[in-house]
């Protein structure tokens, strides 16, 4: 009952680019319907009922987890595929399989575009189900999400140059061109609600290596974009993932944090060089602010890699004191008082002296923490105030060091 009651929060907030045709599918065949790319990751949803009440009858385990996580498992990938929805040009009728988990009949319409497979719309229906001439119809609706898609698909991979050109542009005159630029390939869109996501980093700079918007629900443009030193325009190694999301509302942010997900699986995967993380940018309406919500959005990333606990998906708005850290340059971590401490020799005095702040001065919280005695924790201050020249009853220094070991994370 809780995993149904769950599904019903879903189905009344979750609202996709191809909603209103899921629905018009939905009310025409008078079944619950479901709209999945052609990886079978969920785009939209409807839940048919004549008094427009959810329905837990709509239910079974495959359908249940598609829409909890927005995607379906390899084997049932392979399952459905094994009935030749790939290559059909029609409805495709499937009998319920307890076995497998799918205890309802289903209807699978292939969603096309110039003959190549983009997606499938699902209903859940049991026999006799729709007429064909109702099925008929339906196929008409699903030619038109087809042409959504194509055109979304379209419209991401040209976006890539004028997307990269905005993110790395110098402020001022260049980074307007480019702004402008996108402005125009966008069209309408680029008056919309939108976010940034970053991966940092990401295990390739070939574009050919990056997946494609259109296996990323709400995703615009997507393009790699050299890494950067904080504070800094100059390039360091590696690569970083930018993602330009669509959002229908600036307070839910479920499409750009189930894209970062996403991708942060891809960037960990076989060709992963080590940890990643995702930064998500505050909203913006238009595209005039997108050269500082990628700085919101890569340094949020580069915060969750510094501070696990804020991660693998960090917000911009939700990392604290790491806000203004990140805008720091690189040499603000090593100021002369502090450097010392922050040598591996004294790595266990630094270690000290940050939990110690973090709770807020308080020794016995800060014992407790560590795990050691409150005698063992004030010889551990002392020796930091004497090699740091720091006193720690000093708010202003207490904030230096704070700072310059949060800073030394990044």
């Amino acid at each position: 009952m809780r995993e149904n009651a769950r599904v019903a929060d879903v189905f009344k907030s979750g609202r996709g680019d191809y909603q209103e045709l899921v629905d018009e599918i939905s009310a025409l065949l008078g079944a619950p319907a479901t709209l999945e790319n052609r990886d079978f990751e969920l785009i939209a949803f409807a839940a048919y009922d004549s008094d427009g009440e959810f329905d837990e009858a709509d239910l079974d385990p495959v359908r249940t987890r598609s829409i909890l996580t927005r995607r379906s498992t390899a084997a049932v990938r392979r399952w459905f595929e094994g009935f030749g929805i790939a290559r059909a040009t029609g409805p495709v009728r499937i009998p319920p399989t307890p076995e497998a988990g799918v205890y309802r009949g289903r209807i699978c319409l292939p969603v096309r575009h110039r003959s190549v497979v983009l997606g499938y719309v699902w209903l859940l229906a049991d026999e006799p189900g729709p007429s064909e001439a109702q099925l008929s119809t339906a196929m008409e609706v699903a030619a038109r999400i087809g042409d959504l898609l194509a055109d979304e698909a379209q419209a991401g991979a040209d976006l890539t140059r004028e997307l990269r050109a905005v993110l790395i542009a110098e402020r001022g005159w260049q980074q307007d061109m480019a702004v402008a630029e996108l402005r125009t390939a966008l069209g309408a869109r680029a008056e919309g609600l939108h976010t940034l996501v970053c991966i940092d980093p990401w295990p390739s700079a070939d574009p050919d290596d990056a997946p494609s918007v259109r296996t990323i629900p709400a995703a615009t443009a997507l393009c790699t974009v050299p890494r950067r030193g904080r504070g800094s325009r100059t390039p360091t190694a590696g690569q970083s993932l930018a993602l330009l999301v669509r959002l229908r509302s600036a307070d839910v942010l479920t499409p750009a944090l189930t894209a970062a997900a996403r991708l942060l699986r891809e960037a960990g995967g076989p060709r992963g060089t080590g940890p990643a993380a995702a930064g998500v940018a505050d909203v913006r309406h238009g595209l005039t602010e997108l050269g500082i919500a990628w700085q919101e959005a890569s340094g949020a990333a580069r915060a969750a890699l510094a501070e696990p606990r804020l991660g693998p998906v960090a917000q911009w708005a939700s990392i604290g004191p790491y806000r203004l850290l990140t805008s720091l340059p690189p040499q603000a971590a090593h100021d002369t008082a502090v450097r010392v401490l922050l040598t591996p020799a004294h790595r266990e005095l630094a270690r000290t002296a940050e939990v110690f702040l973090d709770c807020a001065g308080q020794a016995g919280r800060t014992a407790a923490a560590l795990g050691i005695h409150r005698q063992t924790l004030y010889y551990r201050l002392s020796r930091v105030e004497q090699l740091t020249g720091l006193d720690l009853d000093d708010g202003e220094d207490r904030l230096l060091l704070h700072m310059a070991l949060k800073g030394a994370r990044l």
